[in-house]
């Protein structure tokens, strides 16, 4: 196996803004990959509960809303089982390669009329190959840099804001298309990102990668190639069993799925902290980190749960319940998604300025973790007011919209970025590997939790839905501040 330093001399050291010359080929593979999926996400929620005659699947909104939200918990757990594979079998380059493959295949089953089956035939490829894709295309960028090299941050950074520039672009694309052809043209737009992405990833793959990503780097032997043969078999035997005996039986349904799902997404997590936890390679020092990173998790999935519905309850609420003309022009629902990347890219430069300029007087990892609660609770707490005001049936302005979007993009800048970094710290250091897919479980976890959520958007009123939600948030908030001295305590020294 090659060693680090093999690695960073295969791969030509200057070429794209100073920095090693495959940066170029990661940052567009990212920013195609991103494209195609924010794009496709745009407008998915609407193709499944748009009438048949306009295009749509026909789906009634609670269901599709919950459809959503499954789909997202998956995506995000498959990264679990995407580093796995590129890690123990592939390594990371092939990894990437074929979870590109998969998720054009997933964008060309929606592009082709097909009804539900081509639909969850597409989310199946794309949620395997979003798990293959996404994690390794960040794990390549940090091998391609020698250890120590000060260039590492900010070819980060600049990786960083090809997935916003992506998410930001696609929905103002597709969304237009969808708008002046139909939904399976806009999914076609996103086929179409995803396969330049992989072409600017093969093309002159070795000249600009060299041989970083090439090998796994914790190989299977013979004898667990074949035991994980064995029980991955039997795995798909007992699921195909259990498919085919709930199809004849009639409990294969919609909901059933989407309450099974729910449950897995709010097991894993819960699994890998008592693994961790009580792990015998996990010392006594890294127990108590355990402890203290519990609340950051909390604190993660419900921040999670408020901003990932912007994609979801608020896509939909723009689309019914907002006023979108502007004289004569209509906003198509789908450009709104490109607030949150457009919201990031102009503000993440003044968050890390702040940062900067506040040196060691910054607020701890608790405190800013507590006070992106306050601003996502503040991002439902606000949309009471137009609630109110409408009587729950005249149009609101677009402009509430947009205030909820800034104050959760608020709230995203300041715990985002220190999550994954908190994570890495406080996880015990046997389980170093799996903690970036730790903290990816958040998002799962909130998703999970959001397919209910959609249920309960349909039972209550609004100014209810928007108040519990933004309410539960704010006490979070109170709550994390008086807990914050404890959380401290038990990180330790580390801050």
């Amino acid at each position: 196996m090659a060693t680090k330093e093999e690695i960073v001399k295969s791969v030509p050291q200057t070429g794209f803004f100073g920095h090693p010359k495959g940066l170029f080929s990661l940052f567009f593979t990212e920013f195609w990959e991103r494209f195609s999926y924010y794009g496709m996400k745009a407008i998915l929620l609407y193709f499944m509960y748009d009438k048949v005659k306009k295009g749509g699947l026909g789906l009634d909104e609670t269901t599709a809303a919950s459809i959503m939200a499954i789909y997202g918990s998956l995506v995000y757990m498959s990264g679990i089982i995407g580093g796995w594979i590129a890690d123990r079998i592939l390594g990371t380059r092939r990894t990437i390669f074929w979870g590109g493959i998969l998720i054009m295949f997933g964008h060309i089953c929606l592009a082709v009329p097909g009804g539900l089956t081509f639909l969850f035939a597409s989310m199946v490829f794309i949620i395997i190959g979003t798990g293959l894709l996404k994690p390794n295309v960040s794990s390549v960028v940090g091998d391609i840099y020698a250890e120590g090299d000060n260039r590492r941050d900010a070819g980060f950074n600049i990786f960083y804001m090809g997935i916003n520039a992506g998410a930001f672009i696609s929905p103002l694309v597709v969304g237009a298309v969808k708008e002046h052809y139909n939904y399976h043209a806009g999914f076609s737009i996103a086929a179409i990102g995803m396969a330049i992405g992989l072409f600017m990833y093969t093309f002159n793959q070795k000249e600009k990668l060299g041989i970083a990503g090439v090998e796994p780097k914790n190989p299977l032997n013979a004898k667990e190639r074949s035991s994980i043969l064995k029980k991955f078999i039997v795995a798909v035997i007992v699921v195909a069993a259990l498919v085919i005996l709930a199809t004849v039986s009639g409990n294969l349904t919609i909901d059933v799925v989407v309450n099974f799902f729910t449950v897995i997404g709010l097991l894993a997590p819960i699994s890998v902290f008592i693994w961790m936890f009580t792990s015998k390679k996990t010392k006594k020092e890294e127990k108590s980190h355990l402890l203290a990173y519990i609340p950051l998790f909390i604190t993660g999935t419900m921040f999670w749960i408020i901003q990932e519905q912007g994609s979801t309850i608020l896509a939909a609420y723009i689309d019914q319940r907002t006023d979108l003309t502007m004289g004569s022009f209509v906003i198509p629902a789908s450009w709104f998604q490109s607030l949150n990347p457009l919201f990031i890219i102009t503000m993440a430069p003044i968050f890390a300025w702040i940062w900067i300029k506040m040196g060691n007087r910054q607020p701890s990892t608790p405190i800013k973790f507590s006070l992106s609660l306050l601003f996502a609770g503040l991002s439902f707490l606000i949309m009471i007011i137009p609630a109110i005001t409408s009587g729950g049936k005249e149009l609101i302005s677009p402009w509430w919209i947009v205030i909820s979007f800034f104050l959760v993009v608020i709230g995203e800048l300041l715990m985002s970025p220190v999550g994954l970094s908190a994570t890495t710290k406080l996880a015990p250091s046997a389980f170093a590997a799996q903690t970036m897919s730790l903290w990816f479980l958040t998002s799962t976890a909130a998703q999970a939790l959001n397919a209910q959520f959609a249920k309960l958007f349909a039972k209550i009123s609004e100014v209810q839905y928007f108040g519990y939600l933004g309410g539960a948030s704010i006490v979070l908030f109170l709550f994390m501040l008086m807990l914050s001295p404890w959380i401290s305590k038990k990180m330790g020294s580390i801050r």
